[in-house]
């Protein structure tokens, strides 16, 4: 067991206060930072903070992957630790994007592989051979688009906007089943000209300014988002595709759940992220980046879904919550330690003797494991490798901590 030093990365949409602040470092920081990468993907793995200094989480797993991962981890995942926590930080709405399947980037890897695309080329879809499910979960208020929206409502979001220009994509959307008329839809606005985007996203843009000064609330949000999204990206296609998509508001403690070929966007906020150990991303807008329109309709999902928050369920009395997730890289869990709880000895659920990562996200805990303690603050984070028997947490006042590991 040893704390963990994450791996700060800078992206635009990243945030000056919010990261440094979380872990106790001064603010406003010098540039953005966008997430904090707490595992051993090989883009910026974490440190382990040891006796003998700092060691890199990957070469570490490397040099020990029995002791680090199991025997159980290591027959079905091999000799790399198959998850992937960050911190995100949010400060403007990140691209619109989707994972591929596992199947869907094992033959996209192979694909780039034979053309000989370079794996660092910004034109390179596929990164490595693994599907990227998600979870995330909202460390305070936290806005997303994701999945297709069921068609009746986007019809009436559309109405409600009053906007000619729109009206074709109406009758299209009614007049087909709803993937298809979704697939239809987003098919054409993603391949428009540029000049007919520069006449539809503005009018839409004007739809929404008047929905919004009339003090109609049923589609507040979804406007006030359309709104945003062209201030920051004017004539993108990406600002008419978020009117296709469900607009979600997370409170603290709920998460959402993204499956390959789900369209998302997260929009502002700060999350704790778990996802299989994956960098592939297909781009549907939004962004200055590579967007393979091909390649991005292949791996939709066009199916419509309500997308709603996942709640934790308890299983541990009533101090550890579980988020039930179908990916087998990953199982995340939260502890909260209130009440008559605080102060006492909590044990944390194993289903296996695989690895872990804590963090620490509210309070101060003392994590103890085979006679070893760490002392967890307030977005410390730490590394507990297999079998380290029972581990085990006292907090001297109310703490929240989340726990990622493998999939049971």
């Amino acid at each position: 067991m040893h704390l963990l030093q994450g791996a700060v990365r800078n992206y635009a949409w990243g945030s000056r206060t919010a990261l440094a602040e979380f872990a106790g470092r001064p603010s406003p920081t010098a540039h953005p930072e966008a997430e904090l990468w707490l595992g051993a993907n090989s883009g910026d793995p974490a440190l382990l903070l040891t006796s003998d200094g700092k060691q890199s989480l990957l070469e570490a797993i490397q040099a020990d992957p029995e002791g680090a991962l199991g025997p159980e981890v290591r027959a079905r995942f091999g000799d790399v630790l198959p998850f992937l926590a960050k911190v995100l930080a949010a400060d403007e709405p990140l691209s619109l994007q989707a994972h591929p399947s596992a199947e869907q980037a094992a033959e996209g890897f192979n694909r780039e592989e034979r053309q000989g695309i370079a794996v660092s080329a910004p034109n390179r879809n596929y990164r490595d051979r693994s599907h990227k499910p998600e979870l995330l979960v909202a460390l305070g208020p936290f806005e997303a688009l994701a999945g297709f929206r069921p068609v009746a409502r986007t019809v009436a979001l559309m109405r409600a906007l009053a906007v000619s220009d729109l009206d074709p994509y109406i009758n299209l959307l009614a007049g087909e089943s709803d993937a298809d008329g979704l697939r239809a839809v987003f098919t054409t606005w993603i391949t428009l000209p540029q000049p007919d985007l520069d006449v539809l996203v503005p009018a839409v843009l004007d739809g929404a300014v008047h929905y919004v000064r009339s003090g109609a609330t049923e589609f507040e949000a979804e406007a006030k988002t359309v709104l945003e999204l062209g201030e920051r990206y004017p004539g993108d296609a990406g600002v008419l595709a978020a009117m296709l998509l469900n607009r979600i508001s997370l409170v603290e403690g709920e998460g959402i759940y993204l499956p390959a070929g789900n369209l998302h966007a997260y929009l502002h906020g700060v999350g704790f992220e778990v996802m299989a150990n994956s960098d592939n991303v297909l781009r549907g807008g939004l962004t200055p980046k590579h967007v393979d329109v091909p390649e991005l309709l292949r791996v939709l999902n066009f199916t419509p879904k309500d997308c709603r928050p996942i709640n934790p369920r308890p299983v541990d009395r009533g101090v550890e919550f579980v988020f039930d997730t179908p990916a087998p890289e990953f199982a995340v869990s939260m502890l909260r330690i209130e009440g008559d709880q605080v102060g006492r000895e909590v044990e944390v659920s194993a289903q296996h003797a695989g690895p872990q990562i804590l963090l620490s996200t509210r309070g101060r805990v003392q994590v103890q494991c085979k006679g070893d303690e760490l002392t967890l603050d307030k977005g410390a984070a730490a590394w507990i490798g297999a079998g380290e028997g029972t581990v085990s947490v006292v907090a001297d006042e109310p703490s929240t901590v989340f726990r990622a590991t493998v999939g049971f």
